[in-house]
């Protein structure tokens, strides 16, 4: 399977720009992979650096011919499309970097392996949404496990849990943390090589898939787990089995600047974040049974923010709303965040 040296192709036609690319940006920031480009034919010859706030240059390439030229071993879905399908036009691509013997990496619901059954020693198909074997129903025992148990929850979809969660799990290291990260979507686990992807298990097994994985890393001083959904989305069923799995002991809630509807539900409001807090913790706890949560913070996701100036505005004006620190873990580091984690 994937090696740490193996360089990457990400492909993002229509999603440097567009909508779906968080698969492709998460990879892109935290996956410790050489990454050689980026395919998208509408922003060839720029480099994801002028794009975005990336760590290191990516050129933006136009084919996948070009990036196998670059020496790209590996051919990467970085967009995440509604409902987790493959477009039909992507098989061209994606048989021609099988041609070419490149190795793929699906994050998608539609598994590519069957399509590919006989590839030569060393070439591989990798579908992430795949339920692991042996699963069973949660118990309850992380309640009994006496860490600290971080859960991101979120306002919407696609807000920024994920990216929050490993810039906690980075600086926690930094400091000397004993620290874990549990991965529970395909980008999570593209970049850390292990975790659940929630959205390919059963439901009856879904909060014993996290429990596994939390007590698994029980021995840590902390265990952070990747948030998935929103409460208050009416396609999102994720919540629950992770707070069952994972019996949060702390909450971040996760949330973009200046959003007041759902994106994909412009129809649905979203509620006063006070009152979703106030809901997250009340759920988790679920009437005093299992451990109350305390709700460390807010992660704003300002990166459509222009403005450093503005950003914080926004930060401090949630932070004076709310009586709870509010940064933006990529803008302005998440270490109040941790400050308040261990007090």
């Amino acid at each position: 399977m994937l090696r740490r040296d193996q360089k990457l192709a990400i492909y993002m036609e229509g999603a440097v720009h567009g909508y779906g690319g968080k698969m492709g940006f998460g990879v892109l920031r935290y996956s410790p992979n050489p990454i050689c480009c980026v395919i998208d034919t509408e922003t060839a010859g720029l480099d994801m650096m002028t794009e975005g706030p990336f760590p290191k240059p990516c050129p933006i390439v136009a084919s996948i011919e070009k990036a196998h030229e670059m020496g790209a071993e590996v051919f990467v879905l970085g967009i995440a499309p509604p409902g987790g399908l493959i477009p039909q036009p992507w098989y061209a691509v994606i048989d021609r970097a099988v041609e070419l013997g490149m190795s793929v990496i699906n994050g998608l619901h539609d598994l590519l392996g069957p399509r590919y059954p006989q590839l030569p020693d060393g070439q591989w198909v990798w579908d992430i949404r795949i339920e692991p074997p042996g699963i069973k129903p949660g118990t309850g025992a992380a309640a009994g496990v006496a860490n600290r148990r971080l859960l991101l929850v979120g306002t919407d979809m696609a807000i920024g849990k994920m990216t929050a969660g490993l810039e906690i799990y980075r600086t926690a290291l930094e400091r000397g943390k004993n620290a874990e990260f549990v991965a529970t979507g395909q980008i999570g686990i593209t970049i850390t090589g292990s975790g659940v992807p929630l959205d390919a298990v059963r439901v009856d097994f879904s909060a014993g898939a996290i429990e596994r994985e939390v007590m698994n890393r029980q021995d840590a001083e902390l265990v952070i787990v990747e948030g998935q959904g929103s409460l208050n989305h009416p396609g999102s069923t994720a919540t629950l089995a992770l707070m069952r799995g994972s019996m949060p002991t702390h909450l971040v809630l996760c949330h973009r600047a200046g959003q007041t509807h759902l994106t994909t539900h412009p129809e649905v409001p979203i509620a006063p974040l006070g009152d979703l807090i106030r809901l997250y913790e009340n759920l988790a706890s679920a009437c005093g049974l299992f451990p109350s949560p305390t709700t460390i913070g807010v992660a704003l996701n300002t990166s459509h923010v222009k403005s450093d100036d503005v950003a914080l505005d926004e930060c401090a004006a949630l932070e004076s709303e709310l009586g709870l620190p509010c940064v933006d873990p990529v803008r302005h580091g998440p270490d109040r965040l941790l400050d308040r984690l261990f007090l």
